[in-house]
């Protein structure tokens, strides 16, 4: 079996992050190789991070087995509008979030090619595209770019878990906000995504 195509990026981005960064290193050596998987599947990625919106990883990977179940593991624009406001609900999706999902539905199903055109388009092209689209933020995007697209150089500002493992890796007395998060991260480039899961997965994350 071949390798996947980000196997490369990940193994340049762990030489880097080890000789930029000498508080990182001994993270990347203990943690191990960063097994990170985008995929071309745009609108399940989307799906998949608006449901993780603001919950705890454990739930979000709960609800989307629900929903992926409810769908028959088939996550496209026409089977998720079918499904109902109770089949949703049933799943563990707030109102809120149902509402979300189908306006995400329905944009990618009046959109010939819209997953391509995310696909091939550059990052803030992309967040033009999404940005308008109810329900669908900035760190929602950010997890799409990094997970779904597989962007190599996304720092996700406005996320907790990275925000307090720069804190927790500098040292740091209070969470950074973005403007510090941005500064102290700067010798990171061009490999942020991959320093963001280590981040991640120093905190406990498994993803």
């Amino acid at each position: 079996m071949s390798p996947h195509p980000f196997t490369a990026v990940a193994r340049a981005a762990e030489a880097h992050l080890s000789a930029a960064c000498p508080l990182l290193a001994p993270w990347v050596e203990r943690i191990g190789p960063c097994t990170l998987e985008p995929t071309t599947d745009v609108f399940a990625a989307l799906v998949r991070a608006v449901i993780a919106q603001l919950i705890s990883t454990a739930a979000a990977k709960s609800i989307s087995g629900r929903l992926y179940a409810a769908l028959n593991n088939r996550v496209t624009p026409a089977r998720l509008l079918a499904l109902t406001d109770e089949q949703l609900k049933a799943c563990g999706i707030s109102g809120g979030k149902a509402a979300s999902l189908r306006g995400i539905a329905q944009a990618f199903a009046a959109t010939r090619g819209l997953n391509r055109r995310l696909l091939e388009a550059e990052d803030d092209t992309v967040r033009d595209i999404l940005l308008p689209l109810k329900g669908v933020g900035p760190w929602t995007v950010d997890m799409l770019l990094m997970f779904s697209l597989g962007r190599p150089d996304v720092l996700p500002v406005g996320d907790l878990g990275v925000r307090a493992g720069v804190k927790d890796l500098f040292r740091l007395r209070q969470l950074p906000d973005a403007k510090k998060l941005t500064r102290l991260t700067e010798h990171w480039r061009p490999y942020r995504t991959v320093a963001s899961w280590y981040l991640w997965r120093t905190r406990g994350w498994e993803g």
